[in-house]
């Protein structure tokens, strides 16, 4: 199933897209949360009461997928961790060795852009880079998982584009900073639940596009701490509630390793494809001096 955030006179909606048509959750039934992640913790993370509704779903309820105007998939993540260094090939060109252990950051939600909106770039630097990865929608409450259960705490997944002032994440060996100006995240351009794609998001491509240039193509295998290492690793510290997300890492590629070094700059569009979930599009605009 796949579930999309968009916006309709101003309000937040949630809808179930079916081929061309997306299916108005909330013009079936008002009383449906139009955030995923207050579903999922109404829930449990069972998402069957979802699609009951939108099989009952009558012909007033449905609107074209061409025209909305996207939200995030999850409308307000409790937490958006993520990882660096996950593909080797992008540890070498970074100049790094293999992590012998998951690189955790955090990202805020204003960093965050659904699909078809535009990523900024900053006033302060000319260094917006991008990064395509994988992102994982928690669905249920999760502390201590095992090998044997880290799955089960997983509703689906998106597309994510980590995108990256690098001036700013280099200045310390923090890189919280050049990971959290506004409008720098694309998130999108729906949800997939977990249920249509491999165990673990394993075996997909994964792919950067610039303009239409492919700069970054790999596959989810490669990942040096696939999901469920990264789900048992990170619920040793911290407890993975519903709508939070984990944001997977980047294979190699990206502007800063380049020579001269890409950044992505006004009037580009960059998309992220993730085999099985979809292509995650956002034009990049220069920040407006207040």
């Amino acid at each position: 199933m796949k579930i999309v955030g968009f916006e309709q006179n101003q309000q937040l909606r949630l809808g179930v897209v079916e081929g061309d048509q997306v299916i108005d959750l909330q013009a079936v039934d008002p009383k449906i949360p139009a955030d995923l992640g207050d579903v999922l913790a109404r829930s449990g993370g069972d998402l069957k009461a979802i699609a009951d509704v939108a099989k009952g779903a009558p012909a007033s309820a449905r609107v074209p997928l061409a025209g909305i105007q996207y939200a995030l998939p999850v409308a307000n993540p409790g937490k958006i961790v993520c990882l660096g260094l996950n593909y080797l090939e992008h540890a070498k060109e970074g100049g790094h060795q293999k992590p012998t252990a998951p690189s955790i950051f955090m990202r805020c939600t204003t960093s965050l852009v659904p699909h078809q909106q535009p990523i900024i770039r900053p006033l302060a630097s000319e260094t917006l880079d991008y990064e395509c990865e994988l992102l994982i929608v928690i669905g249920k409450k999760a502390k201590h998982l095992t090998m044997q259960n880290a799955y089960s705490c997983i509703a689906g997944y998106s597309c994510f584009n980590d995108g990256s002032i690098r001036q700013f994440q280099r200045r310390t060996a923090q890189w919280d900073m050049g990971k959290n100006f506004d409008k720098t995240g694309g998130f999108g351009p729906w949800f997939v639940s977990a249920d249509e794609l491999p165990e673990g998001a394993i075996g997909l491509k994964i792919e950067t596009r610039l303009n239409g240039q492919v700069l970054q193509s790999d596959n989810t295998a490669n990942m040096i701490f696939p999901v469920a290492e990264t789900l048992v690793d990170l619920t040793q510290a911290m407890t993975l509630m519903p709508g939070d997300v984990v944001v997977m890492g980047t294979p190699s590629g990206v502007g800063h390793a380049r020579k001269p070094p890409l950044w992505m700059k006004d009037g580009d569009t960059c998309e992220i494809e993730i085999e099985g979930i979809g292509i995650l599009s956002n034009p990049i605009k220069d920040e407006k001096k207040a």
